[in-house]
């Protein structure tokens, strides 16, 4: 059985506080090594090396913290297999897509590359006489992520990328699910040249949680998971005087206009409902066709691709088109709700319950699922399953299935596919979503554009990555400049008006 580490100061420590977690192979459903959950104390010990570490490395110029940024970039091309391997055996997701979870992340870190240019500051000469004034952008400290068990390379990234990039330090809590990605991300950074103590990896449950959010060096709490923990780690994060965004779950509408090209959309259906196994956070869950015209024409492009499916572990080859989902109480949870749906009077069109894999039946799977005549009362339809599930609404009229995406309490992402260019600005300016496709089935932005979700999706003022998160990383400080020429008689008592 391995036993994992944390990662402080620099080196990989065991845990002490005597509580471990499993971690699960989901294609098997064998326990494949024990993760330590954190005591107070280790998480104690890991912001006080971080809180050594950071003064010197905030102090260093940004051009040379962008070259270990760099560096490790290099790094992270050339371990790309390894690390989708780990991952792939930890969460469950297909190779190809696993090395798109650690390239989304590369790509965040590129963009950190550039943080010379991100952290200049402002400068006016002569704001008043003989006076200059400039701002500063400098970084907080101490910051620290809570991250999820979806995308256990990309969403580490970026947060700690940019922090780095801005001169602090980063505590680390992934998810205890599948930990290791993040503890070889934390050796490759130091190998790019990374300072010890600077990026920690500290695995843990609600006590280590609980434990960044009240810690008083800690600065700043980046969070992605679930709506309900979002909302109080906001909460309690905020009230600690801290600097909080949160972004919690997803309910991704798709609308389907009668005059889009249906093949086309049902093909995006595909990957973007059932694509890892529905564990997304921008998976589109909900199809909306307008008219039932176009709801039938829908549903038969849909069932033979459904059908079609292949799911199987990530071994099996990049022809899989999703493997398991992660834990065994992820696939209680997600065919529970099947059954729900069922209850509630959807039509069940592609019955994925009795799916079975030969030879890996104690393995997580969940067969595909479409359900039809979905309606809003049901929980199918209010809950994230964050599983192969895709219900289909049939709206009467466009303006009918805008409402159902504005009036759902989540608002991570949404798409539009459509040939009418009419329709497509109208959804983009009026939709209260963060994230919007047109055409594009999972809109989620790239590394120098923001990614964050509105209403229950998204908590906080600044988004994640872009330039958003230089922001969220420094504060910025403003100086008033004065340097007299010449003696002066007396002093002034009167900062004096600008003429």
């Amino acid at each position: 059985m391995k036993e994992l580490t944390h990662y402080i100061d620099g080196q990989h420590v065991k845990g002490t506080s005597g509580r471990y977690t499993d971690v699960f192979n989901p294609a098997t459903g064998e326990v494949q090594a024990r993760c330590p959950l954190a005591s107070p104390e280790e998480m104690a010990q890991a912001v006080a090396a971080a809180q050594a570490a950071q003064p010197k490395w905030g102090a260093t110029n940004p051009q040379r913290r962008a070259r270990v940024m760099m560096e490790f970039v290099r790094l992270l091309n050339r371990d790309m297999d390894k690390l989708a391997e780990a991952l792939s055996s930890e969460h469950g997701k297909t190779f190809p897509d696993a090395k798109g979870d650690v390239q989304r992340g590369l790509e965040v870190v590129e963009y950190c590359i550039g943080a010379p240019q991100m952290l200049k500051g402002e400068f006016t000469d002569s704001a008043g006489p003989g006076i200059d004034m400039y701002s500063m952008r400098q970084p907080l400290g101490v910051t620290a992520g809570i991250t999820p068990f979806n995308f256990p390379a990309m969403i580490p990234m970026w947060m700690f990328a940019p922090a780095l990039a801005c001169g602090n330090a980063f505590i680390l809590k992934p998810s205890e699910r599948d930990p290791s990605v993040p503890l070889m991300l934390a050796e490759l950074m130091e190998e790019a040249g990374l300072p010890k103590g600077l990026l920690q990896v500290v695995n843990g449950d609600k006590v280590a949680v609980d434990a960044i959010i009240d810690d008083p060096v800690i600065q700043s709490i980046g969070f992605v998971g679930s709506t309900p923990i979002a909302e109080y780690i906001y909460g309690r994060g905020c009230s600690n005087g801290k600097r909080v965004q949160c972004f919690g779950g997803a309910k991704n509408h798709m609308i389907v206009m009668p005059d889009a090209d249906m093949d086309q959309a049902a093909d995006a259906l595909i990957g973007a409902g059932y694509g890892a196994a529905g564990e997304r956070c921008m998976a589109i869950s909900v199809a909306v066709p307008v008219g039932d015209e176009t709801a039938d024409r829908l549903v038969e492009k849909l069932v033979p691709r459904i059908e079609n499916l292949k799911v199987g572990p990530w071994t099996a080859g990049d022809d899989v088109d999703y493997g398991p989902l992660v834990t065994g109480e992820a696939r209680r949870r997600v065919l529970g709700l099947v059954e729900s749906g069922i209850s509630q009077g959807a039509q069940l069109v592609v019955d994925g319950r009795d799916f079975k894999l030969q030879g890996y039946e104690d393995g997580f799977f969940v067969g595909p699922h479409l359900f039809d005549h979905v309606t809003p009362d049901m929980d199918i339809y209010r809950q994230e399953i964050f599983g192969p599930v895709l219900s289909t609404v049939r709206a009467g009229s466009y303006e009918e299935a805008l409402r159902l995406a504005m009036d759902h309490e989540m608002g991570n992402g949404t798409a539009i596919f459509t040939r009418d260019g009419d329709a497509a600005r109208d959804f983009a300016n009026r939709i209260n979503i963060g994230m919007v496709g047109i055409n594009v089935p999972i809109p989620v932005p790239l590394a120098y554009h923001t990614f964050g979700g509105w209403k229950k999706s998204g908590f906080g003022d600044l988004n994640q990555h872009g330039p958003d998160a230089f922001k969220f990383y420094t504060r910025t400080k403003t100086v008033t400049s004065r340097w007299p020429s010449g003696i002066k008689e007396g002093g002034e008592f009167n900062f004096r008006a600008m003429d």
